[in-house]
């Protein structure tokens, strides 16, 4: 034990030499950081550069950008899932016994006696069972007819116009939810959180928002039994210092002991939640930050399998299954939430829809598609915005009927009370019209 306390000490105190050292590299760093702003010969660029190599394991994008107060309140937490391929929204939601479905996609149409009653004689998927309860209290609906006169039937061309709130050119490659995180103030490190391996498109910008596939992967490496040190070693080397970089890595250790916080004990879903794995996963570590105080305030969430030219399997089979899926993901975390469900609205979308008629056993890529909404704040209906019905499709696909950004916009603006200037800045180019959703 003597050795090992002695190894110890001999480690703390090489610790403490290099802070000294590093220390002073950032007091001269920041002189001439003083004398630039002088006019007295160093670039602020250069001095930011030689700062990085510095702290570049931990001063990463994800970290820079917080310049946020920890603990900040809070005013709710909006989840974007974006779902990947290309859904087939009247598969999930369309007008019951429509002689236009009966006739293009006989093998498709959802069955009159198995779906789920919405209103305004429209059906919803059986595979959505799971969440009937939030359906009957108000908590779920759906927008059908939605798109963008932008999209086109790409893939790559759509998920990035639906991602960034329009054209690359229009929003000069800034994800809308990261316009959002702008508007709605200070916060903590985690006030906006890609779950996955890749930041997603929606929330890249200015606003350091973190990717991270689940609390235990947000860690110092190393031996864990050092954690503690090491992260105190280097908030020390960073306090005093009259520099951005220390604001960082403030907020980064203090995200650090956050995620170490909350994940330390095994975490049990409340309620009887049970998470399905793969889009599961994601809810479940949102569900862990939400509760464990983290302040997430927007948050993107992804998943993938929906480009069904084949095998579709509307009422059983692929389609149906990923229906079913998400449902259960859906309804884990509501239940796990509680009544913390009230502050929490979830928006899930795709880049477009399909073409009404089927192809074989599947559907080509199309136009107007559904938006799922499930939130603890009431909604005005299970059907929301404009349906005129399908007498006039669009080159035989669903028309617009409701514009994507107005449908997003209004879900941003009735979550955080936001006023018509701030959706403006998030869809640029679009001229914001207000759609009825909520009660």
């Amino acid at each position: 034990m003597k050795f090992g306390d002695a190894v110890l000490r001999a480690e703390a105190a090489a610790v403490q030499s290099e802070n000294a050292a590093v220390r002073d590299e950032w007091r001269s760093l920041n002189e001439a950081e003083e004398a630039a702003e002088d006019g007295r010969g160093v670039t602020r660029r250069t001095v930011l550069l030689g700062a990085g190599l510095g702290a570049t394991t931990l001063l990463t994008s994800q970290f820079l950008n917080v310049r946020a107060s920890f603990g900040a309140s809070g005013t709710g937490t909006l989840i974007h899932v974006f779902l990947f391929g290309g859904l087939d929204g009247l598969s999930l939601v369309a007008p019951a016994n429509d002689p236009v479905l009966a006739a293009a996609r006989p093998g498709l149409v959802l069955p009159t006696g198995g779906s789920i009653a919405l209103a305004r004689g429209f059906a919803l998927n059986r595979a959505f069972e799971p969440l009937k309860k939030y359906l009957d209290a108000g908590e779920l609906g759906f927008v059908p007819g939605v798109s963008d006169p932008r999209l086109s039937r790409s893939h790559f061309q759509c998920q990035d116009a639906c991602e960034l709130g329009g054209l690359p050119s229009e929003t000069q490659g800034r994800g809308w939810m990261d316009v959002l995180t702008s508007r709605l103030g200070p916060g903590t490190a985690f006030r906006s959180v890609g779950v996955g391996s890749t930041l997603r498109r929606s929330l890249v910008g200015t606003q350091g928002a973190l990717a991270l596939r689940n609390l235990p992967a947000l860690a110092i490496n190393g031996d864990a039994a050092f954690a503690p040190r090491t992260a105190e070693a280097i908030k020390t080397m960073f306090t005093g210092l009259d520099h951005p970089a220390a604001e960082s890595v403030e907020a980064a250790v203090g995200a650090l002991a956050l995620a170490s916080r909350i994940s330390s004990v095994a975490y049990t879903p409340a309620n009887g939640a049970v998470y399905p794995a793969g889009l599961g996963d994601g809810f479940k570590t949102l569900a862990q930050l939400i509760k464990g105080g983290a302040n997430v305030r927007t948050a993107a969430v992804s998943m993938g399998g929906f480009d069904t030219h084949s095998n579709q399997g509307t009422n059983g089979g692929h389609l149906f299954t990923l229906f079913g899926q998400m449902a259960s993901a859906l309804r884990a975390f509501f239940d796990d939430l509680g009544d913390a469900r009230k502050n929490v609205t979830v928006v899930l979308s795709s880049e477009f829809g399909r073409r009404v008629a089927q192809n074989g056993s599947g559907t080509d890529h199309g136009h107007g598609n559904v938006v799922t909404v499930l939130s603890g704040q009431k909604l005005s209906s299970s059907l929301l915005g404009t349906w005129p019905g399908l007498g006039t499709l669009d080159n035989g696909d669903v028309p617009e009927f409701n514009n994507m950004f107005d449908v997003f916009g209004t879900v941003a603006q009735s979550r955080f009370g936001l006023s018509a200037t701030d959706v403006a800045a998030m869809f640029p180019k679009r001229t914001f019209k207000p759609i009825t959703m909520f009660a």
